[in-house]
């Protein structure tokens, strides 16, 4: 005796059963924080509506200090890890003997959290640490180099560079690599065939198919970038004050969580524009073609 088969009617709900479960993480971990952020921003300490939340935002000394460090350190950072990562990932495509070892051992800070990272580079950074301790030693400075505290704001700016550079240029490269794997072989060839060097084999046939992968690598990227904290507050507090670490300030310290809204709130929208804008500006050209 065969299974029945299920009603027609079953068979319609089976992928939106299926998604349920998504749906509903979606809705109670993602939707309800964002509805609740958005309702603490527009009202007052009475529940009454009111922008005095945001007019109190501006106001703070340290909000266009967070809002110029934030974009200044993203926009120093994702270059670097992007350049970094598209020339990794075309030196291990072509492949060389130990390119496995030189792969995994790139990999290896992706295994690592934020946190982790920051004490990390704290200790070989400091005074006493491990780069002034090998300075020191090889005759190359007379005294230890300073990268902490207010009067080294510039330094403590290099150490997150160099932290997050570090730390997190993993994940571009992981997309980048990836999206390399996927150009067939034979568009390579058949540059060749035509004489074509490696730097216009880069220019017009790898970068215009990578487009796709750099487009996803750099959203991931900058959404990160907007909200980065740990590396930031553990390197310098609030000597570099970033949008994250000033909601996280307001949260936890002031015991403010309404004007810790408007600061999440504000590094949601920029994220949401700056991930519209790469949607356009890395747009593959077959796409813009079809419009």
């Amino acid at each position: 005796m065969g299974v029945k088969p299920p009603s027609s009617n079953f068979s319609k709900l089976i992928p939106y059963l299926l998604l349920l479960p998504t749906l509903m993480y979606l809705l109670f971990f993602v939707g309800y924080p964002i509805v609740y952020a958005v309702k603490l921003a527009f009202t007052s300490e009475s529940g009454s509506l009111t922008l005095s939340n945001f007019r109190s935002l501006t106001s703070d000394m340290y909000f266009w200090e967070a809002l110029k460090y934030t974009f200044l350190l993203a926009g120093v950072i994702i270059p670097l890890q992007a350049a970094l990562a598209l020339g990794v990932s075309l030196l291990l495509y072509r492949g060389f003997k130990g390119a496995n070892l030189c792969l995994y051992v790139f990999l290896i800070p992706l295994t690592i959290s934020d946190v982790a990272a920051a004490l990390i580079w704290y200790n070989m950074l400091t005074g006493s640490g491990y780069l002034n301790k090998v300075l020191l030693k090889l005759g190359l400075i007379s005294q230890p180099i300073h990268f902490f505290g207010y009067a080294y704001r510039s330094m403590e700016a290099v150490a997150i560079v160099v932290t997050e550079v570090w730390r997190a240029t993993a994940i571009v490269f992981v997309i980048l690599f990836a999206g390399l794997q996927m150009i067939g072989r034979d568009y390579i060839e058949a540059a060749d065939v035509f004489g074509a060097s490696t730097w216009q084999k880069i220019r017009y046939v790898i970068l215009p198919m990578l487009k796709p992968s750099f487009q996803s690598a750099i959203i991931i990227r900058t959404l990160f970038a907007m909200q980065v904290f740990a590396v930031v507050w553990i390197l310098a507090g609030r000597d570099i004050p970033v949008l994250a670490g000033e909601a996280y300030y307001w949260q936890s310290d002031v015991r403010n969580p309404h004007i810790a809204a408007c600061y999440a709130l504000l590094v949601a929208v920029i994220s949401i524009a700056l991930g519209w804008m790469y949607l356009k500006l890395f747009k593959p050209r077959y796409l813009e073609e079809g419009r």
